[in-house]
């Protein structure tokens, strides 16, 4: 008897690799757009005083918005108040605060920079808040809504100095 020799088919499976595919055809997406809403928003902060040697011009405007417990209050310091805007409903009135705001900017149009006085108690969403209102606003412009700019250099002071160093300063004043 002769025995055959039974060769081995040799095969090489292909790999099935659909469900990876699948996988990757819907993670890719979903990542891409998560990086869109996972992007920190920075906000710039400028300390009054950290820039030493450069004096603002005499006629340039200065301007001062103070929160307080009582409402807003916008002012140049160097020719007194603008405005001051109570508390609406308990709340600070931010849409009157824009709306002044825009009025100043139609005026001096190149101002950037404004003062922004806080007391240390105001909690971190009303100073975002106000920071917000204070560095830009929405507009309509040919029939689209955009984001335009106010005063976007913000510098931060503490209130209870800022009132100190001006009651100082009057007192100078009176005794001259």
């Amino acid at each position: 008897m002769m025995r055959r020799k039974q060769r081995r088919k040799i095969s090489n499976p292909e790999m099935d690799i659909t469900a990876f595919l699948n996988l990757m055809i819907v993670l890719v997406p979903v990542l891409l757009l998560g990086m869109v809403f996972s992007q920190l928003r920075m906000i710039e902060l400028n300390f009054p005083g950290m820039d030493p040697g450069k004096a603002p011009a005499a006629e340039d405007l200065a301007l001062r918005v103070s929160l307080s417990a009582h409402g807003i209050e916008v002012e140049d310091s160097g020719h007194g108040l603008i405005g001051v805007l109570p508390l609406v409903e308990g709340r600070h009135d931010y849409n009157g605060l824009r709306e002044l705001l825009i009025q100043i900017k139609q005026r001096v149009p190149d101002k950037t920079d404004v003062v922004l006085e806080v007391p240390l108690s105001t909690d971190y969403q009303t100073l975002i808040a106000t920071m917000d209102t204070l560095r830009s606003y929405q507009a309509v412009v040919a029939a689209s809504l955009v984001t335009a700019e106010l005063f976007p250099d913000v510098a931060l002071a503490d209130a209870e100095i800022a009132s100190e160093r001006e009651s100082a300063s009057l007192a100078l004043e009176a005794g001259r």
